[in-house]
Order: C-alpha cells, then sequence, then structure tokens
C-alpha cells in the first residue's frame, strides 16, 4: 500500500491507512505486549508468554508477528547458543509506542475500581431489562 503523503490522516476514517495501524496497536494482547516489553525489555517467547499470563501460544505468536511486521517488534536470533537464542524486543518505533501506552496503563491501574463499581451500577440498572 502506497500512502498519499499529501492526503491528512483521520484515524476516524475507515479508508485510512491510520486506521489498520490503529487497529494493530489497538489490540488488548499488542498493548500489554509492548507494555511488558517496555517493562522488562527484550523476553524470550516463554518469558513474555508469562509475563502476559493468559495468553494462548496461538495468540502469542500472532500478535509477535503483526507487531514484528509493524516495525514495533523485533525478533533476534542468537545462532551461537545451543538451542538458539530467540529474543522479542522493541524496536525504536515500537519504544516510542510504548512509552506512549504509559498514561493508559496508569490511567487503568489508577482507575480500575471506579470501573469496576460502575459496572456494577449499571448491571443492577439494568438487571430487569435482562429478565433477571
Amino acid at each position: 500500500m502506497t500512502i498519499d503523503s499529501d492526503r491528512p490522516m483521520d484515524i476516524l476514517d475507515a479508508a485510512c491507512p491510520s486506521r489498520d495501524v490503529f487497529v494493530d496497536l489497538a489490540d488488548k494482547w499488542a498493548l500489554l505486549m509492548l507494555a511488558s516489553m517496555r517493562e522488562r525489555g527484550a523476553q524470550r517467547y516463554s518469558e513474555l508468554q508469562r509475563s502476559l499470563g493468559g495468553i494462548s501460544r496461538k495468540m502469542l505468536s500472532q500478535t509477535l508477528r503483526t507487531l514484528e511486521r509493524d516495525g514495533l517488534v523485533l525478533r533476534s536470533v542468537d545462532p551461537e547458543v545451543l538451542p538458539p537464542l530467540v529474543l522479542y524486543g522493541l524496536t525504536d518505533l515500537g519504544s516510542e509506542i510504548a512509552e506512549e501506552t504509559r498514561a493508559l496503563c496508569s490511567w487503568t491501574e489508577k482507575r480500575a475500581a471506579s470501573v469496576h463499581a460502575a459496572r456494577v451500577a449499571y448491571d443492577q440498572r439494568h438487571a430487569s431489562d435482562q429478565g433477571v
């Protein structure tokens, strides 16, 4: 895909090339993976899987491939070690977006209790709508 540099980017426009980049980044596993690599640095596949807790091997592989394709994650192999040491780490571009997501992560940790309380209140208000 060739991007027209004269065309302004608009993430809300479904035809804008920035939209598919945003969709890749907005994936929960992608955000968690970026946060893990930001905090812990480059990691082996199994280390990354443990740090994310709950991700399947299939989803881990798929998300790593997507982030590598987008230029955010670099897969490096050290063939001098047996078995070869494979590490996944952030590129400069990946470090930049991982840093940008720090505020979202911080807000989420700080406000999770408020969001959960809002959910409970909502569910109680709408319980009769669901025939409960």
